[in-house]
């Protein structure tokens, strides 16, 4: 099934948490802290201006890593796969 996320809404990855810690004690899947860093999928194609038909386009694109907060967005299941349906609002930055 492919997903078309519609407006200014994005479909992102989200990258596994770290296993280790600095210290380099290894932490179970329990204590791992919930990902705030994804590979965009998909997006839609931008918010519409009040009251016009015009858009704004998103700045982010497909392929782009990005940094969001710890509880954006919504997560669902694709194929098997945990996904993330979040509005580009909820995009803290994308990371180069």
């Amino acid at each position: 099934m492919k997903i078309v996320p519609l407006n200014d809404q994005i479909v992102v990855r989200p990258l596994e948490a770290e296993a280790k810690t600095a210290g380099g004690i290894v932490l179970p899947d329990s204590a791992r802290e919930k990902p705030q860093q994804g590979r965009v999928l998909a997006v839609g194609d931008g918010r519409r201006i009040d009251g016009s038909l015009d858009r704004v386009h998103p700045q982010v694109g497909e392929g782009d890593r990005v940094l969001f907060g710890r509880y954006a967005g919504t997560t669902v299941q694709v194929n098997g796969e945990e996904l993330l349906i979040l509005s580009e609002r909820e995009i803290l930055a994308v990371l180069g």
